[in-house]
């Protein structure tokens, strides 16, 4: 899989060029390149390269996508978007998030006070901003403030509790205001639709979220008795993230559409946007018989233009303007994790390290011969006698017959002979072979943490494509299992011979070996975990001038160790004295050797958790 399945799941966005993966934009420059520039600069560990390009055309096909179903269709409504700050809140992505989309008129969504106070303070006036979620009363005080400053902003009512609380804080924001000003108002609906995969609970009636038929009509008639039934603008669903088939969105749309018409036909005059929420999937997949998304952007545009038209043309009413909260398919392909393997684990299992002995035991010379005499139409047969002559010697060790050397012989000829056979009998695709591949998978010790740096895969299996950055000209042969440098066994990408990954034999002491993470921009930042006190890695924005050549900007080191302390709330100055203390006090060493170790310790102090890796090149390099 010299490719790793980017034909799939790349976009257009990269490229490879020789033996390297490359920006598909600009000078074309090669991760290896700028990892390595980043690298020279003093940043060791995993790096996140964050690509504002990469940000934008995600926006700009989305509206251009709209855009274009909009003419096909005749469409009268507008089309307008949000991104939900849920799925990145880092400022070196917001920034650059917002840079990019002001020509779209592209907003911000809120889901809690901070993401709000953010909001309110980095959408331009005029772009929409959203509010979702649950408020009390000084949450929806900030949106009436947020409305009085001049943000075109709508509250969404997630249950009639909230639209009291929006009644009582009109009264003391407006109540001897000649114009009053407030938000828009929006209802959030909970359909019978239900969504598809792991976040199918988002829709339906169990769901979390949304008013029932029975609350909306309350809703309408404390708006109306309220004199608000103005500024109700907008009825929200959300049937839930990477939605991988469209055909629970389309029942969706049909009912929200005829909620919306029929709360138009009642005197809803205001009502104007139906906003869809999100769901636009992205393809994670590096393997052509397992994606995770079943329909293209124009499919999905194309669905929602025509049946809101349809629905509004067969009830007689305005066609409503589209809003979407799309933030996976807008954030996801932005962000790059790149770090180095630290250690092969299985490399042991090479042929120069055989102990072999004058005389050996006669099932270890019968194994040494299998090896030796292997060609493809004896292969299984031969892969066959070595699995059983395995397990005799084995038998042998453990009541003492062979010695260690013995067993050590037996592991790495074994180990050899099955990855002979499965060279040999690569093109037959049998579950035996996909067996015995885990039995010889090669353990890639990666310096990341999985918990900190994609807690979807350990929290939910989402898998995300990973490829080598370089030796792309060199066909992969090794079955890879990813293991990661925390201390927990769930910090492992293990193989999977249905969906394989296949990495380069690497000697990692005479050079270095990079892999690289891709699509990690949504989520898994902000759900990003400290186990065992990793921290969010080393950052970059990377950008390209008029030229076409890139520069890297925005640099921001992982946490030092004691920032990490201080984190959790540890009195960093009373640590520091104790282990000061602990240095100076001690009677077994003397007072030079004091001043020498406080100055190293203050120096690992001030480094990050991630290991420091040294390449080792031969004298002949």
């Amino acid at each position: 899989m010299k490719q790793f399945g980017l034909n799939i799941w790349g976009n257009d966005n990269f490229i490879i060029k020789n033996n390297t993966i490359n920006i598909n934009y600009a000078s074309k420059p090669s991760l290896l390149e700028i990892a390595q520039d980043i690298r020279d600069k003093g940043y060791k560990g995993p790096l996140l390269l964050r690509f504002p390009h990469l940000i934008e055309k995600q926006i700009s096909t989305l509206f251009t996508t709209f855009e274009k179903a909009k003419k096909t269709f005749g469409y009268q409504g507008k089309f307008q978007a949000v991104f939900p700050l849920k799925v990145n809140q880092f400022p070196n992505f917001v920034h650059a998030l917002m840079d990019v989309s002001q020509k779209y008129n592209y907003g911000l969504e809120a889901g809690s006070k901070a993401e709000l106070i953010i909001a309110m303070s980095k959408t331009p006036i005029g772009a929409p901003i959203t509010v979702n979620g649950f408020k009390d009363k000084e949450m929806i005080a900030l949106c009436f403030i947020a409305a009085k400053m001049g943000h075109n902003i709508t509250v969404t009512i997630e249950g009639i509790g909230e639209l009291q609380t929006i009644i009582q804080v009109n009264t003391e924001f407006n109540e001897d205001v000649e114009n009053p000003i407030l938000p828009k108002i929006g209802v959030r609906i909970r359909l019978h639709s239900s969504g598809i995969g792991i976040w199918a609970k988002s829709g339906g009636y169990s769901s979390k979220f949304g008013l029932t038929s029975t609350e909306l009509l309350e809703a309408y008639e404390l708006l109306k008795k309220h004199n608000l039934l103005t500024h109700l603008s907008m009825i929200h669903f959300h049937i839930g993230s990477q939605m991988s088939d469209i055909s629970p969105l389309k029942k969706a749309l049909r009912e929200a559409g005829n909620i919306y018409a029929d709360l138009k036909k009642r005197g809803a005059d205001a009502l104007c946007a139906i906003n869809i929420g999100g769901g636009l999937a992205v393809e994670y997949s590096q393997h052509a018989h397992n994606r995770d998304r079943n329909y293209s952007l124009d499919e999905f545009a194309n669905d929602v233009i025509y049946l809101m038209q349809e629905i509004a043309k067969s009830r007689g009413v305005d066609e409503p303007d589209i809003f979407t909260e799309s933030g996976r398919y807008v954030a996801a392909s932005h962000a790059i994790l790149i770090t180095p393997v630290l250690e092969l684990f299985s490399q042991e299992y090479h042929e120069k390290n055989l102990r072999l002995k004058e005389n050996n035991p006669p099932l270890i010379q019968e194994l040494y011969d299998l090896f030796s005499s292997l060609t493809r139409d004896n292969a299984r047969e031969y892969l066959h006698d070595a699995l059983d002559h395995m397990e005799s010697l084995l038998t042998l060790f453990d009541l003492g017959y062979i010695d260690l050397e013995d067993r050590s012989n037996t592991e790495i000829l074994v180990n050899l002979i099955i990855k002979k056979s499965i060279a040999l009998l690569k093109n037959e695709d049998t579950n035996e072979l996909k067996r015995l591949q885990n039995r010889i998978q090669e353990k890639y010790l990666v310096n990341f943490s999985a918990f900190q740096s994609l807690p979807d895969f350990w929290g939910l299996k989402q898998h995300f494509p990973i490829m080598p950055i370089d030796h792309l000209d060199v066909r992969p042969t090794n079955p890879a299992s990813i293991w990661d440098i925390t201390c927990d066994s769930d910090g492992e990408i293990d193989f999977n011979p249905d969906l394989p990954l296949y990495l380069h034999d690497i000697d990692v002491s005479q050079e270095e070996y990079f892999l690289a993470f891709f699509l990690t921009g949504a989520y898994q930042e902000v759900l990003g975990m400290k186990h065992n006190l990793f921290t969010h890695p080393t950052e970059a924005v990377i950008t390209f001038d008029e030229k076409g050549h890139y520069a890297v900007s925005n640099l921001i080191d992982a946490q030092n160790l004691m920032d990490v302390l201080d984190d959790l709330d540890y009195d960093t100055n009373i640590v520091d004295k104790a282990l000061k203390y602990k240095i100076e006090e001690s009677e077994h060493i003397s007072k030079e050797e004091k001043r020498e170790l406080l100055g190293k310790l203050y120096l690992y102090l001030s480094e990050n958790s991630y290991l420091k890796t040294i390449q080792a090149i031969s004298e002949n390099d």
